[in-house]
């Protein structure tokens, strides 16, 4: 047998073994972070692939959705229409007694020998031209809108004299503002 010789110190070589171990662990150490490090990508990645489904699908979802909201504008528009509508039938309707309450309360209050030629509205305020025997009637006549419930602010424009089938008369023209409160009660019955 052999007999062994140790001619280096013997710290020499525990720390030469120490050495060694060190290089074993930081190798074993930095393969460790290496997978650590790939696992936490891969972690990552994964989650980064579960948003990015996440994302397509709010996008689709967003898109089924704007889809809806034009839908909805559209109808919208169209019942915003539809009442315009209704509001302009309503309107048309409300008016429909109001001619007729005019034309009755206008022959009422008209003098005898008097006669009217044409009429007109324009919103409240209505012209009247016609025809008289005298001016003294149309004063009358203006005295009668003047005490009616219906009219307010009669105001005689011109009077002039005409010749009407070969008899001399005068021919007249005045305006006179129908009142706001027989004309919204004329709507309030229409609705009823």
């Amino acid at each position: 047998m052999m007999i062994r010789i140790n001619l280096l110190p013997h710290r020499e070589i525990k720390r030469a073994a120490r050495r060694r171990q060190f290089g074993v662990l930081l190798v074993a150490a930095l393969v460790l972070a290496a997978g650590v490090i790939g696992l936490g990508q891969a972690a990552i990645s994964n989650r980064l692939a579960v948003q990015d489904e996440r994302n397509a699908f709010l996008e689709q979802e967003i898109a089924k959705l704007d889809i809806k909201i034009r839908e909805i504008r559209k109808i919208k528009e169209e019942t915003r229409a539809l009442l315009e509508r209704k509001q302009v039938v309503e309107a048309l309707q409300s008016n429909r007694t109001e001619v007729v309450h005019l034309f009755d309360e206008i022959i009422r209050i008209l003098p005898e020998g008097l006669y009217v030629k044409s009429v007109k509205q324009n919103g409240e305020q209505i012209e009247l031209l016609g025809y008289t025997q005298s001016s003294a009637r149309v004063s009358t006549l203006m005295r009668n809108l003047e005490d009616s419930p219906w009219f307010e602010q009669p105001s005689l424009v011109e009077i002039k004299a005409a010749t009407v089938n070969n008899l001399r008369a005068n021919e007249f023209s005045l305006k006179v503002r129908q009142t706001k409160q027989k004309a919204e009660g004329d709507k309030q019955e229409a609705r009823s």
